[in-house]
């Protein structure tokens, strides 16, 4: 039973450093039921906390709270986010609440709001605090255009795992995903770019971290994860071509293709600044091509810009600089229409005596709309990635993909960024997919029937 609030010592280190815990923090899942643990919080105020669907309302939500749960809070909520790797937020708050605890009160009245500002700015804060300190206050670079207002860094919380009640209720009316893989996963991420042939395309700051996310969280959703890096525009299509023969589909029950880089609508860049049309791309696991994949569900995530209308600007483009070359993406998109010569002929492959259509149990999710610009943090990786990093480990055990995939629409339609060159312009994203599937698809992580 709490009997008393939090030492005035510690609110005041949190009031202080509240802007810097409201925009950087990460309340999960795994912090809240951390503070729940140690009889912080009621399970009302957990659920109150994780039930906001913006990250800047939950922080904020649990700062409110924090004040009023007793002496142990602070060094609780301290333990809490060293146990979700947020050291950093964690020295911030101990070192304030140690050099208020040091002053002699009647000194500590005669200090300045002038010099007691000064000590804290001058203080040496980890990278992260610096960012947002210091990007208010000089002149924006081209890589502090990137910083976004949501700051959050991607979630590690493990996948949940799917109940044996759930898998028996409900996996008698959706695609079959028992096998053990699930299925073969490929990212292929283009970071680095030709600059005599493709001077257009800066580096993608950031991608690295994309592909992290991703390689884990399939991982521990059991599929088998290849990362292959700065492709050419062929040597991507000679590397789809190569994962779709793979002898494993023939056992498994699923496959993933992630693609990240820069793009147009209907294309992404390889390496070399030339296209691969994601239309191909489709066809190359269609049921003739990839006939080892028919009736089994084929998921794409494509983290890439698919034009480069902005609506106030961006924080970073996965795309040519508009700036820089305002007809690139205008000139790549009008060769669209001409003939591929790589683009492979239906009649290769023979017609299965039981006909299916040419093109179905697909889902894709793209990182933004048709002739709009993708976000990316080149410290936290894109937007986009991030959501979807977040729905799969919190949501896969008991949601089929395509509604997961509308919950990382819902959040990334909370996101809010700077427009270059200012903090007053705030810049949005959104996300959607397309689907041709034909059964609800459930992941059912770390769930094994036995048979």
């Amino acid at each position: 039973m709490l009997t008393c609030g939090m030492s005035e010592r510690d609110q005041r280190a949190l009031r202080k450093q509240s802007v810097v815990l409201g925009q950087q923090m990460v309340a999960d899942e795994q912090l809240i039921q951390s503070l729940q643990a140690d009889e912080i919080l009621t399970e009302d105020m957990a659920e109150s906390i994780l039930t906001e669907s913006a990250s800047r309302k939950r922080n904020w939500r649990l700062l409110f709270l924090l004040p009023k749960r007793g002496p142990r809070a602070f060094s609780s909520f301290c333990s809490a986010l060293r146990a979700t790797e947020q050291h950093h937020l964690c020295d911030l708050i101990e070192r304030y609440s140690a050099d208020s605890s040091q002053l002699q009160p009647e000194r500590e009245t005669r200090l300045s709001a002038e010099k007691t500002r000064k000590r804290f700015v001058e203080s040496p804060l980890p990278h992260p605090t610096q960012e947002v300190k210091e990007a208010a206050k000089r002149q924006r670079t081209h890589e502090s255009m990137e910083t976004s207002l949501d700051t959050d860094c991607p979630i590690t919380t493990p996948v949940l795992p799917c109940t044996q009640d759930f898998y028996l209720t409900h996996s008698t009316k959706s695609y079959r995903m028992c096998s053990t893989p699930r299925g073969c996963a490929l990212v292929i991420s283009n970071m680095a770019f030709d600059p005599c042939k493709a001077p257009d395309l800066d580096p993608r700051k950031g991608g690295e971290v994309d592909e992290e996310v991703l390689r884990k969280v399939f991982t521990e959703l059991d599929y088998v994860v290849t990362v292959d890096r700065n492709l050419t525009a062929q040597a991507m299509r000679e590397r789809i071509e190569q994962f779709c023969r793979l002898p494993d589909h023939r056992t498994a029950d699923s496959c993933v293709l992630c693609l990240l880089s820069h793009g147009v609508d209907g294309a992404v860049y390889g390496t070399d600044g030339e296209l691969l049309k994601l239309d191909w791309v489709f066809e190359a696991f269609d049921n003739s091509h990839c006939p080892l994949l028919q009736n089994k569900p084929k998921m794409f995530f494509i983290q890439a810009c698919r034009g480069d209308e902005m609506d106030c600007g961006v924080v970073q483009t996965d795309g040519p600089d508009r700036t820089v070359s305002p007809s690139c993406e205008q000139r790549d998109a009008g060769r669209e229409g001409e003939g591929d010569p790589g683009s492979r002929r239906t009649m290769e492959l023979g017609r299965p005596r039981v006909k299916l259509p040419q093109r179905s149990d697909m889902i894709c999710g793209f990182a933004s709309l048709k002739g709009t610009a993708a976000m990316r943090n080149t410290k936290r990786g894109s937007w986009f990635i991030q959501e979807l990093n977040t729905a799969l480990r919190m949501r896969s055990r008991d949601t089929h993909m395509a509604d997961i995939l509308v919950q990382v629409n819902a959040r990334i339609k909370e996101r809010e960024g700077f427009a270059p060159g200012t903090l007053h312009h705030r810049c949005k994203e959104m996300s959607e997919f397309t689907s041709s599937l034909c059964n609800d698809l459930y992941l059912f992580p770390k769930y094994q029937p036995q048979f």
